[in-house]
């Protein structure tokens, strides 16, 4: 069942590339959350993407926005692969139990046992306001994740 726009986000914890546990509800009425699900560390178009939101959005700088990206790698490879491109951000492990969070979302790909590339932005009221869902092989527009984030103001 895939989470649409008006929905409540479910909430779910998982450790950090540092093994910090990170619960969704805990940015509520804080700060909206740039919800990034991607397949694999390392990969190239994966790498491409995170790098890119490292490198030009500057709304993850912003002190209401929280950016999380989410994969099925654990925190041992989000660590290696935080530390070789200097992400800042946190990289959420959805090991085990393998893709649960995904599936929760309705971005779990079951036959490659990994996550599509579904992005949710969500309110500080933990409200799905905004998604969209890729294919594996396609990057996403970072262009439109500005806009929808400019339109909660």
């Amino acid at each position: 069942m895939a989470v649409e726009v008006g929905d409540q986000a479910p909430d779910f914890e998982l450790k950090d590339q540092h093994g910090t546990p990170v619960r969704l509800s805990s940015f509520r009425g804080r700060r909206h959350v740039v919800l990034v699900f991607y397949p694999l560390d390392f990969s190239g178009v994966c790498t491409g993407e995170l790098c890119a939101l490292r490198d030009e959005f500057p709304e993850i700088n912003r002190d209401d926005v929280e950016l999380l990206a989410v994969s099925v790698d654990s925190t041992f490879a989000h660590r290696a692969w935080a530390g070789a491109e200097h992400f800042q951000f946190g990289l959420l492990s959805d090991f085990w139990p393998h893709g649960d969070v995904a599936k929760l979302y309705g971005v779990f790909d079951s036959e490659r046992g990994l996550a599509t590339r579904g992005t949710f932005i969500i309110d500080k009221d933990g409200v799905v306001r905004w998604k969209v869902v890729n294919p594996i092989p396609q990057a996403r527009d970072l262009a439109e994740y500005s806009k929808a984030l400019a339109a909660l103001g």
